[in-house]
């Protein structure tokens, strides 16, 4: 075998276990969208054959049964409005924070970044309980602060951000002062511009994390009124029998603005990644 034939091989090797595995990753997705356009009686028929990846008897059927029995549209219209606040909030204030600890020598830096780093081991359910009791002592119960003052402020979106303006030249930021641009001024009309993939990689991964959040707006959210996407999902558990279907075809819906979203940002979310993850 020559080398030339040896590449192809190699290539077409590579690109096969990738589509392979591509396909394993992605099957639960399209099993949850066939079963969404199935009947009832369909959804779980032939589990044990690939059959049960086509949308058998087909209709829209369960999607129009969502919309009949709770108002999708306005829990889709919160959850957009209380993660939008929180993504816009945690951009301007953890890119500002990052940029400061990238950018500005000051007594305890080092400490502050060290405890920065320190405090994202901890995950949401070691910390979940004090904070509910914080947000009832305050009164935000059932109050859109609940859903959103406390996760303004992110380590890993400061730390992200510190690692993507270390590589902003100094240069830059001498030139716009020597112009005449304070540090704010420098900050919103220099650096931000150049640093769409930061700002892109964490817009997914805050809109991910708060779009498909359950368990702290389940705990905050006492009402209708301010229920979220994940909350009005879990409605469909509550009734006997628990039709599947309906409950597919809002697993869809739900999905959609986030395809829709990495499927516009992809190319800004890898080069993101990328960039802040390989400096120390």
């Amino acid at each position: 075998m020559s080398q030339k034939q040896g590449k192809i091989l190699g290539n077409v090797a590579f690109y096969l276990g990738n589509t392979i595995i591509a396909l394993i990753f992605v099957s639960p997705l399209i099993w949850m969208i066939s079963a969404s356009l199935k009947p009832e009686s369909g959804i779980f028929k032939g589990m044990n054959s690939l059959s049960t990846f086509l949308p058998t008897g087909a209709s829209l059927s369960n999607y129009l049964a969502v919309f009949e029995r709770i108002n999708m549209w306005k829990f889709i219209g919160n959850s957009l409005f209380y993660v939008i606040i929180i993504i816009v909030l945690d951009l301007i204030v953890n890119s500002l924070c990052g940029y400061a600890l990238a950018k500005f020598e000051f007594k305890g830096r080092g400490i502050l970044l060290t405890l920065i780093i320190s405090l994202m081991v901890f995950p949401m359910e070691a910390i979940m309980l004090p904070l509910y009791k914080i947000v009832a002592d305050l009164g935000w119960t059932n109050e859109w602060a609940s859903l959103i003052v406390p996760f303004i402020a992110k380590c890993f979106s400061i730390y992200m951000f510190r690692q993507f303006f270390l590589d902003v030249p100094n240069e830059l930021l001498e030139a716009a002062s020597i112009d005449g641009c304070g540090p704010i001024k420098t900050f919103f009309k220099i650096v931000m511009p150049i640093s769409g993939t930061v700002y892109a990689t964490v817009f997914i991964l805050d809109f991910v994390s708060h779009w498909n959040d359950f368990m702290w707006p389940l705990l905050v959210v006492t009402g209708e009124e301010k229920r979220t996407i994940q909350l009005a999902i879990q409605t469909f558990f509550g009734s006997q029998p628990i039709q599947y279907g309906p409950i597919m075809a809002s697993l869809v819906i739900s999905a959609v603005p986030m395809l829709v979203m990495f499927i516009l940002l992809q190319k800004q979310y890898v080069e993101g990644i990328a960039s802040t993850g390989i400096k120390g």
